[in-house]
């Protein structure tokens, strides 16, 4: 359950006196997400869903609320921050920050099919392409140097053939070394459970609350680590042909990203295989996140490894 601070209705009706949104008619907690307190609000003018932010301070949202702002206001079918009557998208309840953005429409998809990876590409590719003009900047949190630096926490915690291979992965210059190819504002986790379907269309993409700077291709590369993924930890090929084909056709990838495509492919599977094995073996005290399986990404990592000659490449 993500209900961590409860709110009221009696206290949730006076903080919208900070918005013109008339009168408060229901709310309704959200048991999805892992992070924050999330409720349904519905009002007299419309449907929002409220955020109280666990861990997020009033420092950092602006990245965030602003980037889905901006790439609302360029087309982009995502969650758009409400400002309220002095202009803001933040404000604070119960002692937290808070926000409401639109309600957006539509479920996530279980098991996607090529048409639905297509359309995951293509909206990921816009996305790419409206951020490109968005001015905030945010180093990714869960980057690089951020493997690194943890690496010897997790190492004791770890059999010989894991310390084998995250010491392995980690130490690869490709790992390293992005700063050449296309960069901008990426989403970062656009896992099936953070895009929405309506009557088999894209109807949103939502929770951006691990989007950073960095480079395209890496977010291209965690996308098809996850919606590509079969059960036996192998990509499915006709699945990341339709999502590499739906992005390529909006924003077609460059010589370079060509080159680096299996190397990303690796360090997308590294950089959650390293935050799962860190939240689950080195969970901070109150921290709310829930330890996920980290051998998941493991198995992956491992498959593209095995597999290094076999994955499908981006098309040219």
């Amino acid at each position: 359950m993500s209900v961590f601070t409860t709110v009221t209705p009696d206290q949730l009706g006076v903080w919208l006196g900070n918005y013109d949104l008339g009168a408060l008619t229901g709310l309704k907690g959200i048991a999805a997400g892992i992070e924050n307190t999330n409720y349904f609000v519905d009002t007299t003018r419309g449907s929002y869903v409220l955020t109280l932010f666990e861990k997020l301070t009033a420092r950092e949202l602006p990245y965030y609320l602003n980037l889905m702002a901006h790439l609302a206001r360029h087309g982009v079918p995502c969650p758009a921050p409400v400002a309220n009557r002095i202009g803001g998208f933040l404000g604070e309840l119960n002692d937290k920050p808070a926000s409401l953005v639109t309600r957006l429409s539509g479920a996530d998809v279980v098991n996607p099919t090529p048409a639905d990876c297509a359309r995951v590409g293509a909206v990921l590719a816009q996305l790419h392409i409206a951020g490109q003009s968005y001015a905030g900047h945010n180093p990714n949190p869960r980057g690089a140097a951020w493997w690194t630096a943890v690496t010897p926490e997790l190492l004791p915690h770890l059999d010989a053939g894991e310390k084998a291979l995250l010491s392995s992965e980690v130490g690869r210059r490709d790992t390293q070394d992005a700063a050449s190819l296309p960069h901008g504002a990426i989403h970062a986790d656009l896992f099936r459970d953070n895009i929405l379907f309506d009557a088999g269309e894209v109807a949103g993409v939502i929770d951006f609350y691990f989007a950073c700077s960095g480079a395209l291709l890496y977010d291209v590369a965690i996308t098809v680590n996850d919606w590509c993924i079969q059960p036996d930890s192998r990509l499915d090929t006709a699945r990341v042909h339709a999502l590499l084909a739906g992005y390529h056709a909006l924003r077609p990838f460059t010589a370079g990203e060509q080159g680096a495509w299996t190397a990303m492919l690796r360090q997308g599977a590294l950089r959650f295989w390293v935050s799962r094995l860190y939240d689950y073996h080195l969970p901070r005290a109150g921290e709310l996140t829930h330890a996920k399986d980290p051998e998941h990404f493991q198995r992956l990592l491992q498959s593209h490894i095995a597999h290094e000659r076999e994955l499908p490449q981006l098309p040219v």
